[in-house]
């Protein structure tokens, strides 16, 4: 028992922690600009604001995963992935949407150095979005 459940704790945690660089990688490619520059070197919050929610919604769609799985770890660990891809895909999405409905230009906010909160409303329909993937599998 103890030994399947490291396994299985082992294993969800290297799925979990690939994921949630996917999703970083994915909000680099829907915005402008280097985001690892603009996080750990330029200190940006409003780049911060948005990777940290699309982190934060990414892990949550994981956990929901992970609660639900019935079956194989094998079988679990596929789903996890297949879920939370769904929910970086539609993350992504939802910036593309905000910024296409709301004035101005949500990548040039996103770079811009001083606090914006247009950046908190992007930032909140990432979670949402990741609460309504949960949702569906619990």
């Amino acid at each position: 028992m103890l030994r399947d459940n490291v396994v299985s704790a082992a294993a969800y945690s290297c799925v979990g922690v690939l994921l949630m660089i996917l999703g970083f990688v994915a909000v680099d490619l829907v915005t402008p600009g280097r985001l690892r520059q603009q996080v750990w070197v330029d200190r940006n919050r409003n780049a911060c604001i948005l990777v940290a929610s699309n982190t934060l919604a990414v892990a949550i769609i994981i956990v929901a995963a992970i609660a639900a799985s019935e079956g194989d770890l094998g079988e679990g660990l596929l789903y996890t992935l297949i879920y939370t891809v769904i929910g970086i895909f539609v993350m992504a999405l939802t910036f593309i949407l905000v910024d296409a409905l709301s004035p101005g230009d949500l990548g040039e906010v996103l770079l811009d150095d001083r606090p914006h909160p247009a950046v908190w409303v992007s930032a909140t329909v990432h979670v949402g979005a990741g609460l309504i993937i949960a949702a569906s599998l619990l």
